[in-house]
Parts: structure tokens; sequence; C-alpha cells
């Protein structure tokens, strides 16, 4: 009976899913242009792209015949193919095309006869390692339909599996399904709308069913019980054991973001490009602009600081005072990770990191614009590219989006469309002023300012009705801003971008002639593999002073051609055209376990040495910084 309440209760609810604010566009449709091509090049070219070639867990994985994983939740090549996918529909790659394409033909050839996908034995089925791979295979659809004849048969198959399972209270081995469960609902609803069948009632009712059996985040994400304070004045310390972990893991809280849709001490890699798909996501279902700002500044900060120039060096964790990245030796100040943790290498520490390192730009690019309502095209995550597209309501569109933004704030389109349209570009919650000048071949110049020309206040768009052919001209205008952090300290931003102190730079890097997957990890007791010669590990130290104080009062912003052409790799020391200065002086600081301790109280950092000028540069471009920076009145 309790199964036909349920399926009672699907029923009523059929028809019932909230539609999105924004509809994305398919995959392949967005294409990078400028800073963003490049560094999408740059992973093509690096560590992302040539996994498939040497890396164990992706070349000799389970889910491809090999023996090669580093956990039992074999979750190592469903990342991979999760952020693959996008990166080679973004660049139009056919050698990654093939990548993916090999790798999800061999998986759908050996589904098991129920419908599992994937190599556990049924006594052993965990359903958590699933959804990072359903997710790589609803984008491999959306890029090209020629593909669903054989994509959706199996996907559906494997549902139908995962649904008698959750009915059974089977499928979540360990707690990690439980926590991540919102990125098989996504693949869920994408069956519901983009693909109906006569399954839609087991496809609600397995939505339900995960929710139920899942962790209940909307309880989480409340200001009643959310940790506001710092995880390490938490007592007694979450670990592993205690009740709260599932909540403060990185990518765990990363990946329940996506929940909200019904309710700093280190930072992981992964943690990063899974905020910026969450956010993502978020703003194109709710509309809140604070989700696309807190969304651009992950994509500009958090995610290239965490990877060397050429991308074929990565680090597990970044701490925003890092004046140090290099084996850790003696006493780790991180809970459960190794000697690596900060280390810039091709597989430091936990390889989950390294297997997702496609994931981050390319879902940023594919998420960069939307369609807006029937007629209406939006530009959502502020970055060069290209678009063609057809509206809802039938206009065909194609878009350029030229720009150096985040390290300039013009952005100049030009459009050609079969019909008139509505372009809506959203305004960074920052811009203290803007204007937009609008040109259609047909008709005269038209200018729109902030003294009269207001965005919508929920999704921060501005919407300018246009003819069939033209050119737009957006730009805008802000200053520097300061964060206060505990105990007097400060972080600085401009825009989007945050800037940290210049320490100075300093790398004696190993080349890296092997890889291994750790015996105490892997289930096959450990495989090594030969890597290509750009692989090194990288041990990178400050040439600068790292103990500073700043007189927040000095501030000045410089930039010196942020509209003109942009060095590749744009990410590269002193390469952003975009930096602070400011009047600072050394106090008296102690490294604590590898990293900077604590740093003293605002009456006891009085200045060891005289004033000075000090530089500040996007975070994004220094290994090696200081980020959270204590003040002290100098002028």
């Amino acid at each position: 009976m309790g199964n036909v309440r349920n399926a009672d209760q699907a029923r009523q609810q059929r028809g019932k899913l909230n539609a999105f604010t924004f509809a994305p566009l398919p995959l392949g449709s967005i294409k990078p242009l400028g800073w963003l091509d490049d560094q999408m090049r740059l992973m093509s070219d690096g560590l992302a792209g040539h996994e498939h070639d040497f890396y164990p867990i992706v070349s000799d994985s389970p889910w491809l015949g090999g023996h090669s994983e580093y956990s039992v939740l074999n979750e190592g090549l469903p990342y991979w193919l999760n952020g693959l996918v996008p990166l080679a529909y973004g660049l139009d790659d056919d050698r990654l095309k093939s990548q993916t394409e090999s790798a999800v033909d061999f998986i759908i050839d050996h589904q098991q006869s129920d419908g599992w996908l994937g190599p556990e034995a049924p006594a052993d089925r965990d359903i958590w390692g699933r959804f990072p791979l359903c997710l790589g295979l609803m984008q491999l659809v959306d890029a090209d339909e020629s593909k669903s004849p054989r994509i959706l048969p199996a996907l559906r198959r494997f549902v139908f599996l995962m649904h008698r399972m959750l009915v059974r209270n089977t499928g979540y081995e360990q707690f990690w399904g439980r926590v991540r469960y919102p990125d098989m609902i996504i693949t869920l609803q994408w069956l519901y709308e983009k693909h109906p069948s006569n399954d839609t009632d087991m496809l609600l009712e397995t939505m339900s069913l995960l929710n139920r059996h899942g962790l209940r985040w909307a309880d989480y994400y409340n200001r009643n019980n959310y940790i506001f304070r710092d995880l390490d004045t938490v007592r007694p310390p979450i670990t592993g054991e205690s009740s709260l972990f599932p909540y403060v893991h990185a990518v765990n809280a990363a990946q329940g973001k996506q929940n909200l849709l019904r309710s700093a001490q280190d930072f992981k890699a992964y943690e990063g490009k899974q905020t910026m798909y969450s956010l993502s996501y978020l703003y194109q279902a709710m509309g809140d602009k604070t989700f696309a700002d807190r969304c651009e500044r992950a994509a500009f900060n958090a995610l290239p600081v965490m990877f060397t120039n050429d991308l074929w060096a990565h680090q597990y964790l970044v701490v925003p005072n890092q004046p140090i990245a290099s084996s850790l030796h003696g006493p780790n100040p991180f809970w459960n990770t190794g000697d690596q943790s900060i280390l810039y290498g091709a597989a430091p520490n936990y390889p989950c990191c390294t297997v997702n390192m496609p994931q981050g730009l390319p879902k940023f690019l594919s998420a960069s614009f939307v369609h807006v309502g029937t007629n209406g095209l939006g530009h959502a995550l502020l970055s060069p590219a290209r678009v063609a597209t057809t509206l809802p309501s039938g206009t065909h569109l194609n878009l350029t989006a030229n720009t150096t933004y985040p390290f300039s704030n013009t952005l100049h389109y030009t459009f050609t469309a079969s019909e008139p349209f509505t372009l809506h570009l959203r305004l960074p919650a920052w811009a203290t002023v803007w204007q937009i000048i609008a040109s259609s071949t047909s008709s005269p110049a038209k200018t729109y300012t902030s003294d009269s020309f207001l965005p919508d206040p929920h999704t921060g768009m501005l919407a300018i009705d246009l003819l069939n052919t033209g050119t737009v001209e957006f730009e805008f205008w802000t200053s520097i801003r300061t964060k206060d952090r505990g105990n007097d300290t400060v972080s600085i931003y401009h825009g989007p971008l945050l800037y940290a102190l210049d320490v100075g730079f300093s790398d004696s890097s190993s080349a890296k002639t092997t890889v291994s997957v750790s015996p105490a990890d892997a289930l096959d007791n450990g495989t090594t593999s030969t890597v290509p010669a750009q692989a090194h590990d990288h041990n990178i130290s400050h040439t600068k002073p790292w103990n500073i104080a700043i007189d927040p009062s000095t501030l000045e912003y410089h930039t010196s051609n942020g509209k003109g052409e942009l060095r590749n790799p744009i990410w590269a020391y002193e390469a952003p055209p975009n930096f602070i200065t400011a009047k600072g002086c050394e106090i008296h600081w102690e490294m604590e376990k590898g990293v900077p301790a604590p740093p003293p109280g605002k009456g006891e950092r009085g200045c060891v040495g005289e004033m000075r000028d000090v530089v500040l540069r996007p975070y994004g471009s220094l290994k090696v910084h200081m980020a959270v920076l204590p003040t002290v009145k100098l002028v």
C-alpha cells in the first residue's frame, strides 16, 4: 500500500515542477573567446585533456575494464566524464569528443542486464558514483541529439533500477549519496521535462525518494543551524565521525547549495568548481542576482589560484594566506590530508581533484548565456563568448561578446537576428554607475544611463529591445571595496576580483616521471603509470616579506591595459593589467605548522620596520599570496 500511496502522490504532482527563471542553452551553442578561449585551450592541452592517455584512474578505470580506482565509490571516471564533456563541446575539440564517446560506448555496451551501470557487484552497489556519470550523459545528449537513441534507453534502464533500490531502501551504502543527491535530481528533472515518456510517475517518485532518504540541506542552510563562525573554533572539533561532517565537508557543502531549491581556513580545488556549478544553476533556477555575483567571484579568484599557468598541475587545498606552497613537513595544519595538501602537482593528495580538473570553466561557459522568456537572450555570467541559438519564439540569433572582463568593465556586443529580440545584460551588484549604447542598422543609437535606466531588482538584468542587426556597448564603473574579516583584518576587492599581497614568486619544480594510485586507497594495491614530460611538482615560495599589515586608507587602484589584448596565460604572475598599491609595514607574525599563524591582535601589531609601498595583484595570479591582511594606521 505504501508504494501505491507514493504513486498516487506522484501523479498528483505531475506537471508541477517549477519553471526556471532562465532556461539554459544547449551545450555547444556558446563558444569561448579571448582569455576564456585561451584558458580552455590550456585545459585541453594540459592535464585535464590528457588524463585519458595516462592517468590510471581514467585510462585504467574499472568503468573501462581496467583495475585502477582510489575508492570503493567508483567515482573517478564519472567525475572526469562530467567535466570533459562540456570542455570537448565548448571547444568543439574532436580529440576530446572521441575520448568521451569511447568511454560512454564502453559503459553502455557493458551495462548489466538489470540496468546497473558500472563495475560493482550487486551486494556492493552504491548509487552515488552514478550521479556525475548521469550528468555527463545528460550533457552529451544536450550537445548532440543524435546520441539520444543510444544514451536515453540506457539511462532509463538505470533509473528504473535505482527506483527499485530506493523503494527497498538500498543503494546508499555510504553517506555520500545521501549528501549529494541533488545532482541526480537534476538529471531526473531533465528527463521529465526534455525527454518525456511513459515513466513520468516513476521519475517523480524517484525524485521524492532521493529527497526523502537524503540529508536535509534546507534544515542546515538556515540561520539557526548554519555554522557562521570559524570552524576551528567549534568544540568539540568536527572530524569524520561528527554528525556535522557531511555538511561541512567542502564538496558536500558546494553540492548541497543546489538543494536550496527546497529550502576559511582552506578551500578544495573541487569545491571551487562545484560551487561555481551550483551557483550558476541556482541563478538559472531562482534568478537571484546574488548567485551570479558569487559564481563570478569563484570563477575569477578561487578557481585560477589553484592551477599552474600551463594547467598541468593543481593544488588539493589553497589557503587564503599562503606565502609557501610546497610539501609540508612536521605537524599537519589540516585534518585528514597528506603532506602534499598545498603542493602544486599532477595528483597531489586525494585524486578526486585531479579527475575533476575539466569541470570549472567549461560549465561556467555553458551557463554564461540563457534564454529569457520567449524572445530574450541574457548574458548571465559576464565573459567573452559567441552564441548561436534559436529563441523559444523561433528567432534565430548570432551574438558575439568581446570583452576583457573581469580585467576591464566594458563589453562590446555585435548581433544578427532573424527578428527583433530583447537582450538582457546582468549588472553586477558592485557596479555604481553604468551606461549602454545600443545601435541598429535601421535606427539611430540610443543611450541608457544609470540615472534613469535601472536593472530588475531581483535578477540584476537590464533589458534592451533590439532590431535585427547592430551593436551594443555596455560599460560600468566601480571602486575599491574592503570586506572586514576577523581580528581587524580585511579582504580587498575591485569589481569581481579579490586582490592579495604580492609576496614575490620562486618556483623550484621537478619533473614527475610516474603517477600512482596509492595502495592505501587503491582497490588493486597500487597502479603506476608513466606521465607526460609536462607534468611537474612545483614547490613555490615567497621572495618578499609576507608578514605585512596595511593601511586601508592608502589603497589606490591602477590598470595599464584593461581594454587591450591580454597576456596568455592571463593568470600568470604579473600578467593581469590591474593592481592596487598601498602603504604597509612588517609586523611580528609567525608561521605555524607550515602556514601563517593567526595574526597578532590589533593592540599587538606594531610595525617592526619602516613604512613601505606594497602592491596587491589579482588573487588568481598569485600562487603564493596573502589575501586576508591585518590593518594598521600609518597615515
